[in-house]
Order: C-alpha cells, then structure tokens, then sequence
C-alpha cells in the first residue's frame, strides 16, 4: 500500500501554527456586560424598524448587556462626504465601542434600504491597524409591510459575512409590521415578538461565547504570512 503524501511543500512553517485549544476553550474573561449597537434602516416619523430596533434593546437590556443606538439622520451617502464628518465619526466609533451589533432594515423594493446600506457603507473593513467589525457578532431583522419576506435578511447576512462578523443563525422577519405595534409604539405579543426575544438571545450567547477569543478566532495563517513578509522587506530594504 502507497502511503499518502502528507507534505505541505507550501505552507510557510514560520507562520504556519497548530490550533490552541487554552486560547478558545478558556481565555481570560471580561466581566463588563456585552456592548451591543443596534443600526435600523428607516427616517420615516413612525420607522418600524426604529420601533423593532427599540424592543430589541429593550430586550438586550434585560438580558445583561450596554445597548446603543445610532440615529443614521444626518448622515451623508457614501463619499458625498469626508470621514471626517460628525455623523461618520460618530458612527465608526460606536462600531469600534461595541462587541456586536443589530441591524433592522424595512424591506423597499425588495431590498434593504438606502439608509441601511449607507450605514454599512461606511464601517470600513480596516482602521488603521484595527479591524471595527472582524470577530464580532451580528443578529439581523426586517420589517415588512406586506407579507413576510427574506430579501433584506438575504443581503444583510451576505454583508455581515463580508464585513467578518459573526452573523447568528437566527433571525427575524415581521410580516406586516403596521399591525405589530401598539398606539404606544410597543411591539404586541405574538409569535413575531417571540422570535425577536430568541434572536437577541441568541446574540447575548454568541456575544459572551466569542469576545473573549475574537482576535484568536480571526487569527489568519494568510494575514500572518502577509505581515511577515511586509516586516522582512521592510528590515531588510537598503537605504536611498
């Protein structure tokens, strides 16, 4: 019998590392509660995504964890403006602030809304050497003013995937969302509100599973590689 070749002629041994159980199963614990950012997607006066987005930090709350909430009014489009701008600084800095997030967008046209896109597009992927969304977990919801529908969830969870989140297997779709909230702008009960219950704490769960090892489990053998070889030409390039 020919014995199998196991040689990685390939692999960069200096960077190459095998798989620290200690560093997941038991890295050193935060105690501080999760810090949770919810994002929603709508400006209209009575935003149905606002309202599910309040609910569910009312619930996040309940559940142990620090919520905020960033109010996307005022924000320009994507380079219509400098990053500089308060809005967008605002924004980055909750996302950098926070451990995971919650995005809420209404479904317009069979998509997530400008609004929501805009926010999204303005979390870069790399600030500086920090990475603000890398290894942070996501939960998302949609609220729909007909009858239920997944597009928006499709396009977020492709996003969150994109953007290196941790992006929950739950999620939430409200079906007619008009007739979901009360004249106090309180979610009524039903099956709706108790998948939105799930889904934030299933986001808590994540959130307190995954923190305390993140940059361990985003800790690329290519990205290692990478620097090395950045850190090399630059030591050992000659002077001009």
């Amino acid at each position: 019998m020919i014995k199998p070749d196991e040689s990685l002629p390939n692999i960069d041994e200096a960077c190459f590392q095998s798989i620290d159980e200690t560093r997941l199963r038991a890295p050193p614990h935060q105690a501080h509660a999760p810090r949770i950012l919810l994002l929603y997607g709508s400006l209209r006066p009575r935003s149905f995504s606002r309202l599910m987005s309040e609910e569910a930090a009312r619930i996040l709350r309940r559940l142990g964890a620090e919520t905020r909430t960033f109010n996307p009014s005022g924000l320009p489009l994507p380079d219509d403006s400098g990053a500089d701008h308060p809005k967008v600084q605002e924004l980055r800095d909750l996302v950098t602030w926070c451990e995971g997030m919650v995005w809420c967008s209404p479904e317009r046209h069979g998509a997530m809304t400008a609004i929501m896109k805009a926010q999204i597009d303005w979390i870069p992927l790399s600030l500086g050497a920090v990475r603000p969304t890398q290894g942070k977990t996501l939960a998302i919801m949609q609220v729909c003013g007909g009858s239920q529908s997944f597009n928006a969830l499709n396009q977020m969870r492709i996003l969150g995937r994109w953007m290196r989140l941790i992006t929950i297997p739950n999620q939430s779709s409200v079906a007619k969302a008009f007739m979901e909230f009360d004249d106090h702008d309180r979610m009524k009960p039903s099956s709706f509100y108790d998948r939105v219950v799930d889904v934030m704490e299933e986001l808590v769960k994540f959130t307190l599973l995954t923190r305390d090892c993140a940059a361990y489990l985003v800790d690329r053998y290519s990205e290692r590689k990478e620097s090395a070889e950045e850190l090399s030409r630059r030591v050992n390039q000659r002077s001009i």
